[in-house]
């Protein structure tokens, strides 16, 4: 059996991230969502859940990170190609997002970056392994 990761999101405004990651073409699962809480499904093992702030510090005794001064956690995707970087990241764009750095390329790597509405980094990459094997 696949292991699953469930990535856990502080959010100022859950109405604002539900939006958000619905415009990304995730879908919202109302099974695990709530006034406090909203799960979407990234794929069959990836899962973000969304934690209004008073919530998501009942798992924790430390604050929750500022955003805007320090970065708790980098979350990276994969993505098949380079076409599928820059939809993920127009979508991004297109619902609210920014974009805190130009595309980076490195060899084989192609790779974008987005700053969600409560300034979580998420990193797009695609990886050419046929340009890695020859």
């Amino acid at each position: 059996m696949s292991k699953q990761i469930f990535v856990n999101l502080p959010v100022a405004d859950l109405d604002r991230a539900k939006d958000f990651y619905t415009g990304l073409g995730y879908r919202l699962d109302p099974m695990f969502s709530d006034e406090n809480a909203a799960s979407f499904k990234i794929s069959d093992e990836i899962y973000v859940m969304l934690l209004v702030h008073d919530f998501f510090k009942g798992f924790t005794d430390q604050a929750v990170a500022d955003t805007a001064t320090h970065r708790e956690v980098i979350n990276a995707l994969s993505a098949d190609s380079r076409a599928e970087v820059d939809a993920l990241l127009d979508s991004a764009l297109a619902a609210g997002a920014t974009e805190p750095r130009q595309a980076q390329e490195e060899g084989p790597m192609y790779g974008r970056s987005f700053l969600d509405p409560d300034g979580h980094l998420w990193e797009v990459v695609y990886m050419d392994m046929e340009a890695l094997e020859g």
